[in-house]
C-alpha cells in the first residue's frame, strides 16, 4: 500500500506482458470471477481474491492456507469494465529488489463474448528470467477463469516449478517463503 495522501504514479510502470483471452460470458460475470473470493479459489489453485473495490481500497489474494500472498491497492475500478491493481508478492525481499507490479485487466464486450486483456506492468525492468514464471503461469490461469465461466469447470494445468525465475530470484538474494 502507498502512504496516506500519496498515489501511485502508473506512468512509470512499464507493460512487460499483456494477455488477451476471448471468454463466453458477459462482462458482468468475467467481473465477479476477476473480483470474488468464491469464484478465484476455483480458477487460481485455491488462492482468494479480496478487494475493497474503490481506488485506494485494500487487495489481497490469500493463500490457500489463509495467509497473505498478495498485497496490493485498488488504483483504478471501473466495473465492469477495468480494475487496476498493485500486485506485490509477499515474499521476504521481493518489492524491495523488483520493484511494484501493477495489473490491469480491461474487459470489453465482443460480439456474445468478453475480451479480456490483462497487462501485468513493472515499476523496473526485469529480465526475461524474472519474468518467466508470469509467463507461465497466467495463461493457465485465464485458461482456468475462463474454462470455469464457460463450462462450470476450471481447467487444472499441471506445470512445473517456474525455475528460471526461481533461480533468477536466489541470485538475486530474494528469500522464498
Amino acid at each position: 500500500m502507498t502512504e496516506p495522501g500519496r498515489a501511485v504514479d502508473i506512468s512509470k510502470f512499464k507493460p512487460e506482458t499483456v494477455y488477451t483471452i476471448y471468454i463466453a460470458a458477459t462482462p458482468e460475470r468475467v467481473w465477479q470471477a476477476l473480483t470474488s473470493a468464491e469464484f478465484s479459489r476455483q480458477y487460481f489453485h485455491g488462492f482468494a481474491v479480496e478487494a475493497d473495490l474503490r481506488a485506494g481500497g485494500a487487495f489481497i489474494v490469500r493463500a490457500p492456507d489463509g495467509s497473505e500472498h498478495i498485497s496490493g491497492e485498488v488504483i483504478v475500478c471501473e466495473p465492469p469494465q477495468r480494475l487496476t491493481i498493485t500486485w506485490d508478492v509477499n515474499w521476504p525481499g521481493l518489492v524491495a529488489a523488483l520493484g511494484r507490479t501493477l495489473v490491469t485487466y480491461e474487459i470489453e464486450p465482443a460480439g456474445e463474448a468478453v475480451r479480456l486483456t490483462m497487462t501485468e506492468a513493472h515499476e523496473r525492468s526485469l529480465s526475461d528470467d524474472i519474468l518467466s514464471g508470469g509467463r507461465q503461469g497466467w495463461p493457465a490461469i485465464l485458461s482456468s477463469l475462463k474454462s470455469l465461466l464457460e463450462t462450470g469447470k476450471p481447467l487444472t494445468v499441471r506445470m512445473a516449478p517456474p525455475t528460471r525465475m526461481l533461480t533468477a530470484m536466489k541470485t538475486l538474494g530474494i528469500g522464498m517463503p
